[in-house]
Order: C-alpha cells, then structure tokens, then sequence
C-alpha cells in the first residue's frame, strides 16, 4: 500500500476546515501503516492549498489545476481520483462525509471495486492492518463497529467535528506531484452555467456550540401582544430573536432548531437539526424546549457534551444529556444568558 489518500474539499480556491480533520484521520492509519499521508487536491489554488496541507500534516500532495475541476463536477473528479487509486493502490482513502465528499467517494469505491464505509466517527488500525471503525446507524439508535479488509483500499468518509486535525506547523512542506486530469471537458456531460450564492445562512456543521429551540419557542405569555386571548397568536420566530439569540451571541454559537420549530415556520429549514435536517457533533450542544425524538437525535447524539432544558422530565432528550435542567425555558435561558454575560465580560 503505496500511501493514506486525504481528499481536501475546496471551494472557490479555498479548503474546507473540515478537511484538517480528515488529514487528522489520516494520519493515524498512515502512522500506523507506515506509509505517507497524501492530500489530494483538485481545482483553483490546487498548489497554494498543497501548500497548506502541508502545514497540517500532509507528508506529500496530489493536485490537478485544470479548469474542468473548477467548480465540482463528479465526472472529472472522480475518473482522476479513481485513476490514482488504481495506479497507485493506495491504503485508504478519506474525505469528511459532506454531499461532495459522500458522492466523489462513492463513486471512485464503485469504479475501483472497493468497499466503502461512512458516517465514521472514530477509527483504529488493527494489527492485521484492518481499519475498524465506529459509526451510528437506525438514525442514531445503535452505535455500529465495521471493519474493513486489510486488502486492497479502504474508502472512509467522516463525519464533520468528529476528528481532532493534525497540530498545526507552518515550517512542515509537503511533496507536491503535479498530474493531468483524465476528461477534457468535451468529455464531460455536466456543465455548470452559474452559482447563486445563499447569503446570511448559518453553518451549523463547522458549529462549536449550537443553541437549538423546539416547538416550545411558540410558548412564552409574555410577548403575546397585548389582548391576545392566547399566547401562541404572538410572532413565534421572537422566541428564537429575543431569547436564543442572546445566549447564542454571548457563546458565540450557532442557532439551530427542530424539525418541529422549521414545520411551524417559527425558523427557517437551514437551522434544522436532526435525520432530515443538518448533522452535527458540536463541543457543546444546548436543547431548548426539545423533546428528544429518534430523528432529532440521529443528527446531534454526537455532540461532546449536551446539555437539555425542558419543563418536561420526562422528555427523551435528558438520556443523552449530561446537565439537564427542569424547567420553564423563558426562565431558564435569559437568567443564564446574564450569568455568562458577567462571566464572560461581555
């Protein structure tokens, strides 16, 4: 096995963070298999993020800069990265488990008869040379061990925040191997006119501390508008604005929420957590007036440390919690959001 393949997600010349956390990955099957860690790189700036990878561990580089890997099209990318697993048999090949790095690792393990295991959330060579690997499956409800062959190559892919990167040296260089791509681009069906960009929405999946709200966001007397005959005719999203924002702001957090709060149309769909929404796996995940449903919990029972604040004691989401508080959330939430303020100095 000539070498550990790292594939560095990049966008418009610039890697994913995320993909420090695969070469992380890497570098222990690489250490223990004695072999290289190799960042493979395709794309705008191929060389200069090379460059960088290098910085985060990677012993050596594979780039390709011609302009058919501008943008990402699976055709190109995968025939190139299919060619060098097959030139080169390589013993594993990673890739944070975004869409991109799902769909480009998929298709190279098909096109290279290879096995493929996803959704990794830690991993260890075994003396044999096999890669066992830890994953969640049923949405979360059973945590899995698969173990690949020792032979032939591996195809990993990663879930986001679940590998610590490599430590960080900016003297390291890696070995940089220039190749040319496979397709031209008349040989590529797929062509891309444009991006339209989506501004202002929030990353959850690079998040160190999500604050996420349910169906109880809706409840809080309170701000119901003066004469209301019922609490709920108030503009539920304040309950996001006016009391998770603050804690978020003060953490420094992103804002996330159930698929109960999205359906309601208290928040929109890019905050939702869970089996139809984002996946994410957070130092700290805080649950505001969430219940805890399977499919919620299939996206953050990863999480390093959860803490749960529902009037119900009941609710499922305090068996994954480590702090649970019983209580009334519009209580809860702004007292502590004072507390870190003075802590904190803000």
């Amino acid at each position: 096995m000539s070498a550990v393949y790292v594939w560095i997600e990049t966008f418009n010349g610039k890697a994913l963070n995320s993909s420090w956390e695969a070469l992380g990955a890497g570098k222990t099957i690489a250490a223990a298999a004695g072999v290289p860690l190799t960042a493979i790189v395709f794309g705008e700036n191929a060389a200069a993020i090379a460059a960088e990878s290098g910085a985060h561990g990677a012993d050596k580089a594979i780039v390709s800069e011609d302009a058919t890997f501008n943008g990402f099209r699976l055709e190109p990318y995968a025939a190139l990265l299919s060619k060098l697993v097959s030139d080169n048999k390589p013993k594993a090949v990673l890739a944070i488990g975004t869409a991109r790095g799902r769909e480009l690792l998929s298709a190279s393990a098909a096109d290279t008869d290879s096995s493929l295991i996803t959704e990794a959330t830690s991993l260890e060579v075994q003396a044999d040379g096999a890669i066992k690997v830890t994953r969640p499956v049923y949405a979360g409800k059973i945590i899995s061990e698969a173990v690949g062959s020792s032979a032939g190559t591996q195809f990993l892919t990663l879930r986001g925040r679940a590998f610590k990167p490599n430590p960080e040296n900016a003297a390291a260089k890696a070995e940089v191997t220039t190749v040319p791509p496979v397709l031209a681009e008349a040989d590529i069906a797929t062509k891309i006119e444009s991006f339209e960009e989506e501004v202002g929405t929030v990353n959850l999946t690079d998040a160190a501390i999500i604050v996420s709200g349910g169906r109880a966001m809706a409840n809080n007397p309170k701000d119901a508008p003066a004469g209301a005959a019922d609490a709920t005719v108030w503009k539920a999203q304040d309950g996001f604005d006016n009391t998770l924002k603050p804690l978020a702001d003060v953490l420094g957090a992103a804002v996330g929420a159930s698929r109960a709060a999205v359906d309601a149309g208290y928040i929109p769909y890019a905050h939702q957590v869970g089996q139809t929404g984002k996946v994410v796996s957070p130092d700290l995940y805080i649950a505001c007036g969430i219940s805890g449903a399977i499919q919620h919990q299939a996206g953050m029972r990863t999480s390093k440390v959860i803490v749960a604040i529902n009037k119900d004691a009941e609710a499922p989401i305090f068996k994954l919690a480590r702090y649970g508080l019983v209580g009334d959330l519009y209580q809860i939430v702004p007292a502590l959001t004072a507390e870190l303020k003075k802590r904190l100095g803000k």
